[in-house]
């Protein structure tokens, strides 16, 4: 059994086990039992990381590149030698089978690794001049400044990593504030990277409240940039603040995600796929595929094949036993919600082929749901459900596929499933979504962009996107001296 580690928060180059709020209890969503107490920072702590971030980033972002490069590369080896007892860590908190926390936790050095090539790679450019009087115009990207890095419960290692490698890597430094029930594993994480050898200060690590937290890092004149992974209507209020202030902001919000599966798809494949990453990490996804829009002439044959895998999950206690295919939601209010949302779903909104409730026991477990033929204006269709429910509609167009697809403001992630050419690059063309799939659900990795659109959020992290975003440009142009 990996014993679960006594939480401190990291300020100004020390570990801090007193909250000066006090401190919270963290939780084992799959059996209720209190694994440990975080400490809550208070007003005056932040304001002691605030100062240790302003002087943290006059000391990094004079750091060559290269020298970053190699403490994010060292804080990535770390993460992998300590991959297995922080994916425990990771079941503990949130309840994701093992085997899925260790490929979060491995995919998480990855990103840092590639975050961390871009300190090398990120030189500007020179830009051809205009006349003769000029000797060169330079463009380069600057650090721009300490960032608060907010990041939510449901992925917290990879997320925070590819918050964590871009800030780091662009020469910032940084304030990390992940969610109060997962705050262990990223406590390990960031472990990796002081260990590593990023100086005092630069990473800052607290925890508590996340509405004071964020008003205080957000209105501070210290901070310049602000990266939130959440819900949208918390992105929203965000983002509104730090324009106030003129900050940057990039949020990663919620997500509806389409997948249009054409009759020429390859029919075994696409339903397994289908069903192993609908039911990943129980629903828990921004990216989840959850609007199954399928053509008619194999809709039926789908349903009943969605529905009878869907069945054969096993659903458990993932911290218990390494067999279990599905863990707990994060809480008892996600139980609360996937039950108001069956409730809506009476009165021919749509027919429960499979699940539908809750489980009974100690832990926050909810059946694998499978609803045939929602009406598009039902709940299901036009709210992010983020938990084990699926919805499967037919359609009998490419058109009106895509029409559904389109007809909602979330645009993270869309896919679909084809074995023509043409459907494949109509479909690339027209899902209007920040990252289109075809033929699978794999839409994130360290080399590529990872964001949104509408009300799903802007700009990207991953990618050299990733290492951009905690940038801004500078033209120095330079003209030739007097006689």
């Amino acid at each position: 059994m990996t014993q679960y580690p006594t939480l401190r928060m990291f300020i100004g180059g020390e570990w801090v086990g007193d909250g000066g709020d006090g401190q919270m209890a963290v939780v084992n969503p799959a059996n209720e039992t209190v694994l440990g107490h975080c400490p809550k920072a208070s007003k005056e702590q932040l304001d002691v990381a605030l100062v240790a971030a302003d002087a943290g980033f006059t000391l990094w972002s004079n750091t060559p590149g290269i020298e970053r490069y190699r403490a994010l590369r060292r804080a990535a080896d770390l993460l992998r030698e300590r991959a297995p007892t922080i994916a425990r860590i990771v079941t503990l908190e949130m309840g994701k089978p093992h085997a899925q926390a260790l490929g979060e936790t491995a995919s998480a050095a990855d990103i840092i690794d590639f975050l961390a090539e871009e300190a090398k790679r990120q030189g500007g450019r020179l830009v051809p001049v205009r006349s003769a009087d000029l000797l060169e115009q330079r463009v380069t990207q600057e650090p721009v400044g300490p960032a608060v890095l907010l990041t939510p419960w449901n992925f917290p290692i990879n997320l925070s990593a590819k918050k964590l490698g871009g800030a780091l890597a662009a020469g910032c430094s940084v304030i990390l504030k992940p969610a109060e029930s997962t705050p262990g594993c990223v406590q390990m994480l960031t472990e990796c990277f002081v260990d590593g050898g990023v100086p005092a200060g630069v990473i800052n690590l607290v925890f508590g409240d996340p509405a004071m937290i964020s008003e205080h890092l957000v209105t501070s004149p210290i901070t310049r940039k602000v990266s939130f992974t959440g819900s949208t209507a918390v992105g929203k209020q965000l983002g509104a603040l730090a324009a106030q202030y003129m900050k940057r902001f990039t949020p990663e919000l919620g997500g509806h995600a389409p997948v249009v599966i054409g009759e020429s798809a390859d029919f075994e494949r696409t339903v397994a796929a289908c069903v192993a990453t609908k039911f990943r990490n129980a629903g828990q996804v921004c990216v989840s595929p959850t609007r199954f829009l399928v053509a008619r002439g194999i809709y039926d044959k789908f349903v009943g094949e969605f529905a009878r895998r869907s069945q054969d999950i096993v659903v458990g206690d993932a911290s218990a036993d390494d067999s279990v295919g599905m863990g707990p939601l994060a809480h008892g209010g996600r139980v609360a919600a996937m039950q108001s949302l069956m409730e809506s779903m009476g009165g021919g909104a749509g027919e429960v082929v499979t699940g539908g409730s809750a489980i009974a026991g100690p832990g926050h477990f909810f059946q694998p749901t499978v609803i045939a033929a929602p009406t598009l204006s039902s709940r299901l269709m036009t709210e992010e459900p983020f938990g084990p429910v699926a919805g499967i509609v037919p359609y009998d167009d490419i058109a009106e596929a895509v029409r559904i697809a389109n007809s909602l403001r979330y645009g993270l992630a869309a896919y679909a499933f084809t074995a023509s050419l043409d459907e494949s690059h109509y479909l690339g063309r027209s899902l209007r979504a920040g990252m289109v799939a075809i033929n699978h659900f794999a839409v994130g990795s360290p080399e590529t962009p990872f964001g949104g659109t509408g009300d799903s959020g802007f700009g990207s992290e991953s990618g050299v996107e990733g290492y951009l975003g905690y940038t801004e440009t500078k033209l120095v142009t330079v003209a030739k001296a007097a006689p």
